[in-house]
């Protein structure tokens, strides 16, 4: 389990009233319902650095599969992807 740290924060009373009313619907403390919101922040921000990352992933597979395939059409011309020999 991760360790707690106690810090103290200023924020809008909209946000407090928002954490307090979030809190009482989970029944848990404010401190918690906050943690719970930046933890959800965090996977977010998380997911989608991985999608980009698997997104750039993809494009270099892209370019890497037409630079194998053009050397491959100067080495074997006379075969074409998908055909049997």
């Amino acid at each position: 389990m991760t360790q707690a740290e106690k810090v103290t924060i200023s924020l809008p009373k909209e946000m407090v009233l928002f954490a307090d009313r979030l809190a009482k619907e989970k029944k848990i403390s404010r401190s918690k319902a906050i943690a719970s919101l930046l933890e959800e922040a965090a996977r977010r921000r998380f997911e989608a650095e991985m999608v980009e990352g698997y997104q750039v992933m993809a494009e270099e597979n892209r370019k890497f599969a037409a630079m194998v395939f053009e050397a491959q059409r100067e080495i074997l011309p006379e075969w074409e992807p998908g055909e049997d020999a």
